[in-house]
């Protein structure tokens, strides 16, 4: 089993229970391939550096996963015909951070 940063871009029309909740049917996917989500953070609502399929902002999910190699490629065409999703990036990692990234902590440090 390998470890992975899974980064899922949903459209900016959802609704954040919405974005919750499909990040919940990609982690049952993950689970469902046999491998096993770690952690879950959701970065919120973020401006895109450019206009992609007529979206401005974007709501970003990050997935700290392990799962087999051989599955990735499954996860990822999951990802590609889900409508919602409007990228994704997968990147194998050595091994998962225990702390938050850095996303998060400036999302804190807005919030103070």
């Amino acid at each position: 089993m390998a470890y992975y940063e899974s980064v899922l871009v949903f459209r900016q029309d959802l609704t954040e229970p919405q974005v919750k909740e499909k990040a919940g049917k990609f982690a049952e996917i993950i689970k469902e391939l046999g491998g096993d989500v770690k952690s879950t953070e959701f970065w919120g609502l973020k401006n895109l550096a450019y206009i992609i399929r007529k979206n401005r902002k974007a709501h970003y999910v990050m997935l700290n996963i392990e799962l087999d190699g051989a599955q990735i490629a499954e996860l990822e065409r999951r990802a590609r015909i889900d409508e919602d999703v409007i990228r994704f990036l997968n990147v194998r990692v050595e091994q998962l951070a225990t702390t938050p990234s850095v996303m998060m902590k400036k999302n804190t440090e807005e919030a103070e």
